[in-house]
């Protein structure tokens, strides 16, 4: 049910902010899931986060991410190789697998 909820649902959700912006999503949500993202919200993005953000964004406009990007891809991609491995979680893979098997109406993708 997790995984639903987070992947799959996370797509409406998008897809109504992309389509209506931020303040027709939270119209659209349940009192409780809009009261749960303010409060989230609150708890996760802080001072801190914020300055994280800038500096991805400032290393994203200076070309210093590019240029980390075509290092790496220079080298044949060992640091991109090693994030894959880091991230891949088979598990979760394998629940995605069961739950979009129970959803006749997609189509499927792999």
């Amino acid at each position: 049910m997790a995984y639903f909820e987070c992947l799959h649902e996370a797509k409406l959700i998008v897809d109504l902010m992309f389509e209506a912006g931020p303040q027709a999503m939270r119209k659209a949500i349940s009192n409780t899931a809009e009261y749960g993202g303010y409060l989230a919200g609150e708890t996760l993005v802080t001072e801190e986060t914020r300055a994280r953000m800038k500096d991805i964004l400032s290393d994203i406009q200076s070309g210093a991410f590019a240029q980390k990007l075509m290092d790496d891809t220079a080298r044949k991609s060992p640091h991109l190789d090693q994030l894959r491995e880091r991230y891949h979680k088979p598990d979760l893979e394998a629940v995605g697998v069961r739950v979009r098997g129970l959803m006749p109406w997609l189509s499927p993708k792999r």
